[in-house]
């Protein structure tokens, strides 16, 4: 019921408008407060915090559904709930949570501030400092390619206490859109998911309550581990998604075109790429929905995520390609949906860990490292 209702709107209100929130580089007006109605952006926020009490297999199937349709749409949903919701929902105080879960559930979207200009795989190499005063904090630094920028009202911006203390140093803060010293800066004019805003945060001397940091001083980077480990599965749920969208555009068109007096889906070589197509989006699904299962049961995962999401995102460029192909002259116009999940598919190896760092991780499990 859940998985038909988000692909009933993804279809029906959110393919309408792909082509054009594509050229435009952002998203519908409206949208955004549709999600929210449909209780899209707090799938699993707790009931009591006026969100859906899902689980978290629920925001996955969600991102996939949408992908399917809008890669870029998908994202935004993706890192609500797997990345900032979710990491509130597990660090923030009690305070905290009665404060940001209501508001994230209903009308508030919020970004994941990690990445900077020298810390993209070597994510805690951050240069963004935060200095202690009597009773705040102030935070000095630039935020680069954060997702939901243009839209969000909350951040979780994380910063170090001290360089000299490596990882350890890293804290977590929230970080509301009003404080000042913090400003939006650029938004970045992308290949693909060209929909979901990509901006860059600026922190000039940005003052942040005590009582918003999460998770206390120095805890910022197991914060940032963990909940990456989760969000690599719902990237992997995007991918995924992307996939099955293209195989899908590209199994209608085969039976369509008409090409010798008959469609090109009665020729081999189309249906052995078609097949090829949806071995490759099957063997995806069961990586991320076997890691959204682990999860939710509370067992390891993080080597299932990483398996999920450099998968997903390696057949997803392949599928996207080959649906392309199928299409012929076709696929390379914007007449045609599978030209943009084409572009939409190269993020997929590159955000919330590249291809490589999943290969570290998945290496590191076999040698016991």
């Amino acid at each position: 019921m859940f998985r038909a209702s988000v692909r009933k709107f993804a279809r029906e209100r959110i393919r309408p408008m792909v082509r054009e929130m594509d050229e435009q580089s952002r998203l519908a007006p409206g949208l955004v407060r549709e999600m929210f109605g449909l209780g899209l952006m707090g799938i699993d926020i707790p009931e009591e915090y006026g969100g859906q009490g899902g689980s978290f297999f629920q925001s996955v199937l969600a991102v996939e559904e949408l992908a399917a349709v809008d890669p870029a749409v998908a994202v935004v949903v993706d890192v609500q709930n797997t990345l900032v919701n979710n990491a509130v929902r597990r660090w923030a105080n009690d305070a905290q949570k009665k404060q940001y879960l209501p508001q994230l559930a209903t009308r508030t979207v919020g970004a994941y501030a990690l990445s900077e200009a020298h810390s993209g795989s070597d994510a805690f190499a951050l240069s963004t400092r935060a200095e202690e005063k009597e009773d705040y904090w102030v935070l000095n630094g630039r935020k680069l390619w954060i997702t939901n920028a243009h839209e969000a009202e909350l951040f979780l911006v994380f910063a170090t206490v001290d360089p000299k203390l490596g990882y350890k140093g890293i804290t977590a803060f929230l970080v509301e859109r009003g404080f000042r010293g913090f400003a939006v800066g650029k938004k970045e004019d992308k290949l693909g998911i060209r929909a979901s805003s990509t901006c860059e945060l600026l922190l000039d001397g940005c003052r942040v309550p005590k009582e918003n940091v999460m998770g206390g001083v120095g805890i910022g980077y197991k914060i940032a581990i963990e909940t990456l480990n989760e969000g690599r599965i719902a990237i992997g749920g995007q991918m995924l998604g992307l996939a099955a969208g293209a195989l899908d555009h590209a199994v209608a068109y085969a039976k369509e075109r008409q090409q010798f007096g008959k469609s090109i889906g009665e020729f081999q070589g189309v249906q052995f790429n078609l097949a090829e197509m949806a071995v490759k989006v099957e063997a995806a699904r069961l990586l991320v929905y076997n890691a959204a299962r682990l999860r939710d049961l509370g067992l390891p995962f993080a080597t299932e995520a990483a398996m999920a999401k450099y998968y997903a995102s390696t057949i997803a460029e392949e599928v996207a390609s080959a649906a392309v192909e199928v299409f012929g002259g076709a696929g390379f116009t914007k007449d045609y949906p599978v030209e943009k999940l084409y572009r939409d598919a190269k993020i997929g190896r590159i955000y919330e860990g590249t291809s490589n760092m999943q290969r570290v991780v998945i290496a590191k499990a076999l040698l016991g490292k």
